[in-house]
């Protein structure tokens, strides 16, 4: 059993890497005056990458990245390192040799592959059933249908797989797990047991065998090997699991109650949803498109995916090949000016979850809702934003009555985190679409509830204590602001 110090009397730094799939973060914890402090140390930006017809994440670079920050901590840290925690974005996985090597770069979610391993999966165990059994909305993007989709490209069921964020912590030298909070999106975990849920391995013939060992948040899985250990820093620096997936650590970083707020977390995605105790499967709920996630304190992220920043990153990349390099913070501004637009959309269309050519996608959707398009030229971009964003406040208002009506509860606020909380023409839409405060959040959450996470462990096992995760998040968001 690897033992961990009091964060009390230790005062080692802490890293926490946050992978997104924009950019990828490597944030160091130090001590000040007995005061924890945060500092971004160095940022990899990020993006699906196609190649050969498929869509897949940069891995080297990726890495080679996360390495280049971990350097840099170890050089900003004289004091020592005390611990390393890595949280990402959910569903992505990687496939491991018998070297425990990676046997090919990940495909990214948004691939197309999956479109008919659902198809084939519904056919074996139906959606209904998938939701019923594990609570994760059955969305073609899960690693349930990824890993279908393995099996149709001739791939052996057997050969190992384990989740990205995991995957990083396990190449730093920590053994092979899946974290609870990550393992809750695969649509593979039993929503009653918190295990792998055999009969939708064999009903789908996938292999358990294959699967990591479930780990809750919290846990230790090794200690930094390799060259980066003989670094003085990273001596004697434990790896933790903290809430592997971003969402449940951004959500950890909210310190005040849940029982009447709501959680937007705004970023590529926007997750829009609360923190129940027991999770929530029934028909109406799945229809309306929520899902069950694991919380790094207890409980469940009882959310919806509504399509976010991605729409306004698609039009910038487009209007960039254009030759009309835009700024988001002035795209914003000018975007507040705006006095009217043709309509608005809906923001989950099938479409808009596509990439390229996202202006002649939006259009296409409001003349499908009966508006007048716009014209893609020079000095309009302001309007597309203004619709896009009116459209995200328009859908968040929807969900947020599904919300209350499926859990029996009123809401009285709104927290905004991610990068979207940022924006404040998309928190001042947001407040009036729903008639709600909108309190603004850790913009860097996915970052500070990694960390809360470490602080707040209690035994090598990986208890960890709720009111101690809430406690470490306000000192940490206290001394952010």
């Amino acid at each position: 059993m690897i033992e961990m110090p009091d964060p009390v009397s230790d005062r080692r730094a802490l890293v926490a890497v946050d992978l997104g799939a924009e950019s990828c973060r490597v944030s160091l914890l130090q001590w000040d005056c007995d005061e924890p402090r945060i500092r971004l140390l160095h940022r990899i930006p990020n993006g699906p990458v196609e190649h050969d017809g498929k869509l897949r994440w940069p891995l080297e670079r990726i890495l080679a990245g996360v390495d280049e920050g971990l350097r840099k901590a170890a050089a900003a840290a004289p004091e020592g390192i005390r611990s390393i925690a890595v949280d990402g974005w959910a569903v992505d996985y990687l496939r491991l040799d018998s070297d425990g090597r990676a046997v090919e770069a990940p495909f990214c979610y948004r691939d197309e592959r999956t479109v008919a391993a659902k198809a084939a999966a519904d056919a074996l165990i139906s959606a209904d059933e998938i939701f019923a059994s594990t609570g994760a909305q059955p969305l073609r993007i899960n690693t349930v249908y990824q890993l279908v989709a393995d099996a149709q490209a001739g791939m052996d069921a057997r050969i190992s797989w384990i989740l990205l964020p995991e995957y990083v912590l396990y190449r730093l030298g920590g053994r092979r797990v899946a974290e609870y909070t990550n393992a809750t999106h695969t649509g593979l975990v039993d929503i009653e047991t918190g295990d792998w849920s055999r009969p939708v391995f064999e009903r789908l013939g996938l292999a358990m065998e294959a699967a990591s060992p479930i780990v809750p948040a919290g846990t230790i899985i090794g200690k930094v090997c390799g060259e980066l250990a003989s670094l003085p820093a990273f001596a004697d620096t434990v790896l933790i699991a903290p809430a592997c997936h971003d969402t449940a650590s951004a959500i950890a970083a909210i310190a005040g109650e849940m029982e009447h707020a709501a959680y937007i977390v705004s970023g590529t995605w926007s997750l829009v949803g609360t923190v129940v105790e027991k999770p929530v499967t029934s028909a109406e709920a799945m229809l309306a498109g929520f899902t069950n996630q694991g919380a790094a304190a207890g409980g469940y992220c009882f959310h919806t995916n509504v399509n976010g920043m991605w729409l306004v990153k698609q039009c910038l990349d487009h209007w960039c090949g254009d030759g009309r390099a835009i700024e988001l913070p002035a795209l914003v501004a000018t975007a507040a000016e705006i006095v009217s637009i043709p309509g608005t959309v809906d923001v989950d269309a099938p479409s808009l979850l596509l990439a390229g050519e996202m202006p002649v996608r939006i259009n296409q959707e409001l003349r499908r809702a009966g508006f007048d398009a716009i014209a893609d030229v020079p000095g309009n971009e302001a309007v597309f934003a203004r619709v896009i964003f009116a459209s995200l406040a328009r859908r968040y208002a929807q969900v947020l009555r599904n919300l209350e009506s499926l859990t029996a509860r009123s809401f009285q606020r709104i927290v905004i985190l991610g990068g979207g909380s940022r924006n404040a023409l998309l928190r001042r839409l947001t407040e009036e679409s729903t008639g709600l405060p909108v309190i603004v959040g850790e913009a860097e959450g996915s970052t500070l509830g990694n960390f809360a996470v470490q602080l707040a462990f209690a035994r090598a096992e990986g208890v960890t204590l709720p009111a101690s995760i809430r406690g470490w998040a306000a000192r940490l968001a206290k001394n952010a602001s």
